[in-house]
Order: structure tokens, then C-alpha cells, then sequence
């Protein structure tokens, strides 16, 4: 299940918290990579602030994870964040909520507590920041190792800012680079279009990887050798890669869906479309609601709306210019079909 907690804002760079055992952290410095390379348009970066649990009085700590998207053109795609506790900590899950409601997360905890996973899919524009907090249970003066926060995004091929630290002596950790990825084989290159079939990738640095199939995100986990995944629903010759905080390995096959595709998701319906109007130049911000517009594609009289962003009952995008003023019908389609309908009118 999916708590929610309001958002604030979050520096924008790489974020080193020092902490002391039961100690409040008060400040965060912030990490200058020894290693730049290129920058990249869509770059999003990670940070880690938070106390330790209490032994006097008793009582969790609590830590937020943050995201800004840093580079210059708007972050698209899944986002994946994690979180790992050092031995003796653990953690129940993660506090989400950010406005609009233009996205889908979803996040899940290990067994033992001590590795949170979690995916934001949505576009997220440049310098917006969100953050997921959470409770940490635990002693930390029987605790050992540090909480590594990463982060990353197929779009995103800066390898920079992508990893945050907090200690549990108060020490500051030298700055972090992941190596880049590489994916050397799948043990199983077929299955049904259903989905749910098990698939091993085979590579070396996969550690805090995402694995997309077809571009969309198989539950599971990595290992710096491997990823164990589950294929999601698709249908015909679909690309696997892995995305880890040090960039994106394609695999050197795709994987191939045999028998019928999975059922179609329900068709999107829109209820609510506003402002409803704009002028011919474009670049009105319209929020639309409905249901089922989760990964929609908005149009504003047939042509494409710009950084749109979609939720399952929620669509933010920005009307498109067009040659003349008058009424033009926006949709929103998806792989379950195309809305009705909702008129919105350029004005001269």
C-alpha cells in the first residue's frame, strides 16, 4: 500500500548527511564528484537527511529520500530510487504524496526490512524536487555500515549525484560514481504475453538496478551480478535493458512474447478538462482528470500536447500551438483506446 506525505523542496545537488547516534542531522554538505562526464539534458540527482532512532527516550528515527530533476529538459520515464539500511536497521515503508497527481509510484520493502525499491513514473520538470519519507526502527549503537541512498533514470546518462550517504559515526564518505553497467546475457528468452515469467540478467555493477522490458519496469531485484525479475504483460520482440545508478546496459537479446497479448486495460475517460481555453501560440498548462490515464498520450486537436505527464486519474500537459484560433477536441489515449472528447478553444 501507498502512504502519502506533502512535499517540500530539496537541494538540487548530491546530498551527504554526517550523523551521530541518536543525534538530530542538522545539516547536509553537499558532494562534489572528482569524476564529470558529459552532461545529460535529463538529469535527476538524490539526497539522504534524517536522525537515527532514540534509545533515551525510545522512539524511531526518520529520513527523507529526495529527487530533483537537475538537468535541462524535462525528466520522462521511471524513475527508480532506492534505499538500503546498514545491518541493524530496518524500515516499514515509504511516505509519498506529491502535487498534481501526475504520476504512478510504487514501492516495495525486503523481507528484512533493510532494502526499500521504489518507482516514480511520470514526467518531472526541470528543478521540481519531491522526497519520500520514511521510519527507521533500531539501535544504532548496535548497528553497523552506512544508508545509501540511489537514484536512476534511463534518460539519464549523467552518472553524477546518483548516490547519497549517511554515516553512523559522523564521518563524511568520499564522494560516489558508479561504475557504468553491462549486461552479458537473459537465461530465459521467451515467454507468454500474459506476462510472469522468470528471467535472470546476467551482467556486472547491476547493483540498485531496474530492469525495463519493453520499456517498462519487471518486479524483482539485482545483485552486482545478476538481476532476478518477472516479465511483465507484452507482446512480440520487446529490448531489455538494466538501469542502475551508473547508467543503462541494453541486453544483447530481446525478449520475445509468444501466444496472445495480455488483455487491454480498461478504455481512459476524461471528466474534467481546464482552463478551456488558450491563445493559438500554445503553452497553457491544462490539468485534465478522468480514470484509467495512467501512460496517456494527450492531444489537442490531433497533435501532440507538450510535457504531458499522467497519472491513473490525473493528466497534466501543455497545449500545443496550432494555425488558427477556434474549438479542437483533446483526448487521451493509451493501450486500453482514446477518450471522449473535451473541447478546448484557441483564442486569437
Amino acid at each position: 500500500m501507498i502512504t502519502r506525505l506533502a512535499k517540500a523542496g530539496l537541494a538540487a545537488a548530491l546530498s551527504v548527511t554526517t550523523l551521530v547516534a541518536g543525534a538530530t542531522a542538522a545539516t547536509a554538505a553537499t558532494a562534489t564528484p572528482t569524476d564529470t562526464p558529459g552532461p545529460s539534458a535529463q538529469h535527476v540527482t538524490v539526497s539522504l537527511n534524517g536522525y537515527l532512532p532514540r534509545t533515551a527516550p525510545p522512539g524511531p528515527g526518520q529520513f527523507s529520500v529526495g529527487w530533483t530533476s537537475a538537468g535541462t529538459a524535462d525528466l520522462t520515464g521511471p524513475t527508480h530510487i532506492t534505499l538500503d539500511l546498514p545491518q541493524g536497521l530496518t524500515t516499514d515503508g515509504a511516505m509519498f504524496y506529491s502535487t498534481p497527481y501526475d504520476y504512478t509510484f510504487t514501492e516495495t520493502v525486503s523481507p528484512d526490512g533493510r532494502h526499500l525499491d521504489a518507482v516514480l513514473v511520470g514526467s518531472r520538470r526541470v528543478g521540481f524536487s519531491e522526497f519520500m519519507k520514511l521510519k527507521v526502527y533500531g539501535d544504532p549503537s548496535k548497528a553497523s555500515g552506512q544508508l545509501v541512498a540511489t537514484i536512476g533514470n534511463p534518460n539519464d546518462t549523467d552518472p553524477t549525484g546518483h548516490v547519497a550517504i549517511a554515516t553512523l559515526d559522523g564521518s563524511t564518505p568520499a564522494p560516489v560514481v558508479p561504475d557504468a553497467p553491462s549486461v552479458t546475457g537473459l537465461d530465459t528468452a521467451t515467454g507468454p504475453g500474459a506476462g510472469g515469467t522468470p528471467v535472470t540478467v546476467s551482467g556486472g555493477n547491476l547493483a540498485h538496478g531496474m530492469v525495463l522490458v519493453g520499456g517498462v519496469p519487471a518486479p524483482g531485484s539485482c545483485t552486482d551480478t545478476a538481476c532476478t525479475v518477472t516479465t511483465p504483460g507484452g507482446s512480440g520482440s520487446a529490448p531489455v535493458s538494466v538501469v542502475t545508478p551508473g547508467g543503462t546496459a541494453a541486453a544483447p537479446a530481446a525478449f520475445d512474447y509468444t501466444g496472445a497479448a495480455p488483455p487491454a486495460p480498461p478504455a481512459p475517460t476524461v471528466t474534467y478538462l481546464g482552463p478551456a481555453a488558450g491563445p493559438v501560440a500554445g503553452g497553457t498548462s491544462v490539468s485534465i482528470a478522468g480514470r484509467n490515464l495512467t501512460y496517456g498520450a494527450v492531444r489537442f486537436g490531433g497533435v501532440p500536447a507538450d510535457r504531458v505527464s499522467c497519472g491513473p486519474q490525473y493528466c497534466t500537459a501543455y497545449a500545443p500551438p496550432v494555425g488558427g484560433p477556434g474549438p479542437v477536441d483533446v483526448t487521451v489515449t493509451t493501450a486500453g483506446g482514446t477518450s471522449a472528447p473535451m473541447t478546448f478553444t484557441y483564442t486569437a
